[in-house]
């Protein structure tokens, strides 16, 4: 199904400064963007409403063909439009480095330059403060106009006048050979009148600043290795997902793009889950940047610390810290082509889901291993993670995927609750820190015995989705990753050609494309279908790499599916959650999970192929 009125998913680029972002279409129209974080209310939402959304647009004003593309090892990003007139290249990108201090430095920089001849452009700035649910007035005054509404106001500074039409302001303009025009939404200051004026040099400082500042970034990575580019690529893409004021990091800058067009399973992703950013830090420390990993693992010690509750962690908070992130239905927005509800918050964050602490614990102990030794206090937060585990690994929860269809024993929380003992276990004995390790092994070995037990299905020879169900699940692709069980054990083997196998056959791939589960065996407690999960997929690429060490086909296999699904991405190298039967990008963009993995992959992958 196509909705001329909305672009594909997969259109848009992302801009950001670590504290927001912003989605730039292919057509040159900023049609998400929040303000000043990324879970502030939007200031352009027009991806989630084209009538209503608001939307910030420079284009020619002719027919146009355009290419996107990022200044190499940044996130500057490039559109560049060719018309009958001749050449034009907007450059989007938000300023970062140390000279970028506090919310009045957050700013959108549009510098619009001539590569050819001469080309009408027109430029179109309508915002829609607060999900469109405010309505605002318009100033004018020369190269400067003033966008106020009662939640927010906003500057749209400019090297021409602008011109009002109606709530928006716009403006037409011939750009010639080496012209350049710029372009600047931030905040208003108050007080501050139309003498605020562009300074076209410090422009041009700024962007060589943020260009540098990514630049150096990158340069930092240790990964020499295959598919270097594209590895870095995402690399970056996490690092716009980090909220650097607090560390924490962010699944998606985007909410309720469908996982299926049309239906229900329409989420906010703009926050901190505790799962998706342990497997970040792992990717980040797989590269060598530590960092980042520092700064998220003082971020959950702070949310460990200041917990009152028998349970040590949420499984998401607020990039603040904040825990309450009540979930609403914004019934005034239609959604991306008319996919509805939209949501904002998520109503996820008070289930249970024993898996979040496995994956913390791998990060922590990796993070002890590439980083810093655990300091006393360290150490206290994860005994009390772990002894929590000991008392509750027996509890049914959501899992994984948050289903809403009611509590299960999830096998792939029961392994994770495992790799939470074992890491503990391994951590005490490699430092020698004081532990009740006689509990901690007997329960980790009871855990280990009961999967094996009770998450093994004889009928479907594989490791089922929850005690006693008899649905394959993904996530169980795990297992070896974790150490949980050998890659060339039997049962894993036979959980690995029966998860291969097509939906129609029972399996969980198509064409290389891994589904979650099948929710038609499995109800998840909502309506509607999905795309193949982007994440699964690499899960998938990893676990043949590591049988294929003494299995050349399945490497040879891993290595076809790891490259076949690079060719998924969006012209930028960008996935967002999932991928539609048409082949299309479906779900929150970009998403962090899926990149993340793509590198988990990448490094394994190619040091399994020497």
């Amino acid at each position: 199904m196509k909705d001329l009125n909305y672009l594909p998913i997969d259109d848009y680029g992302i801009i950001g400064n670590m504290r927001s972002a912003g989605l730039v279409g292919l057509n040159g129209s900023i049609d998400w963007f929040c303000f000043p974080h990324f879970d502030s209310p939007s200031i352009f939402a027009k991806i989630l409403d084209h009538r209503k959304g608001g939307y910030f647009s420079i284009r020619p004003i002719t027919e146009f063909k355009s290419k996107q593309f990022y200044w190499p090892e940044t996130n500057v990003l490039i559109t560049r439009y060719r018309t009958s007139e001749g050449i034009v290249e907007v450059s989007d990108y938000m300023p970062v480095g140390p000279k970028i201090k506090d919310e009045d430095d957050y700013r959108i920089v549009r510098r619009v330059r001539g590569i050819n001849g001469q080309v009408k452009m027109q430029m179109e700035c309508l915002p829609a403060f607060n999900y469109a649910r405010d309505t605002h007035t318009l100033e004018i005054s020369g190269e400067r106009a003033t966008f106020i509404s009662a939640s927010a106001s906003m500057d749209l500074q400019s090297t021409i006048p602008l011109e009002q039409n109606g709530r928006m302001a716009a403006k037409e303009f011939t750009v010639g050979q080496d012209d350049s025009e710029v372009f600047i939404l931030r905040k208003s200051l108050e007080g501050v009148k139309s003498d605020r004026s562009i300074d076209v040099k410090q422009v041009e400082e700024n962007m060589h600043d943020t260009i540098l500042y990514w630049r150096n970034w990158i340069s930092k990575s240790t990964y020499k290795g295959r598919w270097r580019e594209t590895v870095h690529r995402s690399a970056l893409i996490l690092k716009l997902l980090t909220f650097e004021p607090t560390g924490a990091i962010v699944a998606a800058v985007t909410c309720s793009l469908p996982e299926g067009i049309g239906g229900e399973r329409n989420w906010d992703y703009r926050y901190t889950w505790i799962r998706d950013a342990a497997f970040t830090v792992y990717a980040f420390l797989r590269l060598g940047f530590t960092q980042e990993a520092t700064a998220f693992m003082n971020w959950v010690g702070d949310r460990l610390a200041e917990c009152t509750k028998d349970e040590p962690l949420q499984i998401m908070y607020g990039i603040d810290g904040r825990h309450e992130l009540e979930e609403v239905e914004l019934d005034h927005l239609e959604g991306y082509m008319e996919s509805s509800p939209v949501r904002i918050g998520n109503g996820a964050y008070n289930q249970l889901q024993l898996d979040i602490y496995g994956e913390l614990m791998d990060s922590v102990y990796l993070f002890n291993k590439h980083v810093n030794p655990l300091s006393f206090r360290g150490w206290k937060l994860v005994t009390k993670i772990v002894n929590w585990v000991v008392e509750n690994w027996r509890m049914q929860d959501e899992g994984i995927w948050e289903v809403r269809s009611g509590k299960q024993d999830f096998v792939y929380s029961k392994l994770m609750c495992w790799v939470a003992l074992d890491r503990g276990i391994r951590l005490s004995h490699k430092s020698s820190l004081p532990a009740d390790l006689n509990l901690w092994v007997a329960t980790r070995d009871e855990i280990y015995l009961e999967i094996m037990e009770k998450g093994w299905s004889e009928e479907r020879q594989a490791f089922i989705q929850y005690y006693g169900s008899s649905s394959l699940d993904a996530s169980n692709l795990m297992m070896p990753l974790v150490f949980f069980i050998a890659p060339t054990d039997p049962m894993m083997i036979k959980t690995l050609d029966a998860t291969l196998r097509s939906p129609e056959k029972g399996g969980l791939v198509t064409n290389s494309h891994v589904y979650r589960y099948n929710a038609e065996e499995s109800p998840d407690g909502l309506d509607g279908h999905e795309g193949t999960f982007n994440i699964c997929t690499f899960w998938l690429v990893e676990t043949l790499t590591r049988a294929g060490k003494s299995d050349p086909a399945k490497l040879e296999e891993a290595r076809l599916m790891f490259e076949q699904m690079l060719g998924y991405s969006n012209h930028l190298g960008i996935y967002s959650e999932e991928i539609g039967i048409g082949g299309e990008a479906l779900g929150n963009t970009p998403q962090a999970f899926t990149h993340l993995a793509l590198i988990s992959a990448a490094f394994n992958l190619d040091r399994t192929l020497g």
